[in-house]
């Protein structure tokens, strides 16, 4: 199994800098060949709007029988805002977000009450005022793509299932899948830590596992790219965590190359503990700090399915996983 730590390998080049033919030897896709090979060949720009603003997203797999997340409301106008209190007033646990975000920014998870003060997932208070404030921001495009004017969504918190409960701190995690046309490539999971405010974003502190797509078996987990054998807060090794329903994930974010029509994708995924696994969003430009939560690169598997003939790339949602599953199976290397 090819197992690798990227600061491990940039200590051992001297002069701490790795060069492109050693990257090239482990199979790791860079930024630009990541942007000219796959994200500009395969992705059609008229489907951005699909998976950039998140309330077409929630749309869009609605209508593909894919589960998402309960919207309780949008407010798409700032004079939608007057009524943010009275949507909330009633709602003990609720997450607000911006329909056009990206990288986990201005989303506020609120865990439940205390009075009139609304608790934070981390434990933190806030008031109506700091709430009505965040909305604010997030209609007048402070973390939306662009810097473009947005719209507000307000969600249900996930009731994530206990099998991770060891697994993350102050938050709820997720599962990124990446898709190549239509077939999985690669998996991680993504735990929040204290560092990381709650959320599950590998730039912000969280902790990112490594998962075998043929098992659902973690195999590799990384934090600020070092790799770890525990959670930096709850101390749990990861050695024993299993992905439950593995299978139903891995299928769902191979649907979402139909519900998109985007070649190459990122698929995040949380698992309910009543309802399963929920698409949360779609990723028209994933991140390659995938590779690093794997210690895989993802070049080699990429190539692997562009070589593929007609016949295979025109395979159903099942066939397609598993291929996916038999070939990109840990224990084969790559």
């Amino acid at each position: 199994m090819l197992h690798f730590s990227f600061k491990h390998m940039i200590n051992k080049v001297r002069g701490g800098v790795v060069s492109p033919l050693t990257l090239n030897d482990i199979g790791v896709l860079g930024m630009n060949a990541r942007n000219i090979n796959y994200i500009a060949r395969y992705n059609d720009r008229k489907k951005y709007p699909i998976v950039d603003d998140k309330l077409n997203t929630k749309h869009a797999a609605k209508k593909a029988g894919i589960p998402v997340p309960e919207l309780i409301e949008a407010f798409e106008t700032p004079a939608s805002r007057k009524r943010v209190m009275e949507v909330i007033d009633p709602l003990w646990q609720f997450v607000i977000k911006p329909a056009r975000g990206s990288g986990g920014k201005g989303i506020l998870v609120i865990a439940g009450r205390n009075g009139d003060k609304y608790k934070k997932i981390s434990g933190s208070e806030i008031e109506a005022l700091d709430i009505l404030r965040h909305v604010n921001n997030i209609h007048s495009g402070l973390y939306s793509l662009g810097g473009k004017p947005d719209r507000v969504m307000v969600e249900s918190l996930v009731d994530f299932d206990p099998v991770f409960q060891s697994y993350s701190f102050e938050g709820v995690p997720d599962i990124r899948v990446i898709v190549f046309r239509g077939f999985p490539v690669m998996a991680m999971l993504r735990c929040s830590t204290h560092d990381s405010d709650g959320k599950a974003n590998l730039h912000q502190g969280a902790v990112g596992v490594g998962i075998d797509l043929a098992t659902g078996n973690s195999c590799h987990a990384v934090q600020r790219g070092l790799r770890i054998n525990r959670h930096p807060d709850t101390e749990v090794h990861f050695d024993q965590l299993k992905v439950p329903g593995w299978y139903d994930l891995v299928r769902l974010a191979a649907s979402c190359y139909e519900m998109t029509d985007l070649g190459y994708l990122g698929c995040d995924i949380v698992l309910d503990r009543a309802r399963g696994p929920l698409l949360l969003e779609a990723n028209a430009r994933p991140g390659l700090a995938i590779q690093v939560a794997n210690g895989v690169g993802l070049r080699r598997r990429l190539k692997f399915i562009e070589e593929l003939d007609e016949d295979m790339l025109n395979k159903n949602v099942d066939e397609r996983v598993a291929f996916s599953m038999r070939e990109f199976a840990a224990d084969k290397g790559f």
